[in-house]
């Protein structure tokens, strides 16, 4: 099974099921959910944003067009 078949049942799952299960699974993932939802605190992400964003900027990295981007994207999903 893929992993966007596994997230797609695991939302599906978690959409509709009672509370007691939605609170225990939460517990298992809380302290990792509630690192990525302060992803503006994280010290190591913020660096590597600012130094790939100077490495764009001063042409060092050049990127990538929107639709190549697009074309990875697709093709990963």
């Amino acid at each position: 099974m893929t992993i966007a078949a596994i997230r797609q049942k695991m939302y599906e799952y978690i959409r509709f099921a009672d509370e007691k299960k939605v609170k225990a699974i939460y517990t298992i993932v809380a302290d990792e959910a509630n690192e990525i939802n302060e992803w503006w605190e994280d010290k190591k992400l913020l660096e590597k944003i600012r130094a790939t964003d100077a490495d764009m900027e001063s042409g060092v990295d050049k990127g990538i067009s929107w639709p190549e981007a697009k074309k990875q994207l697709l093709q990963s999903y």
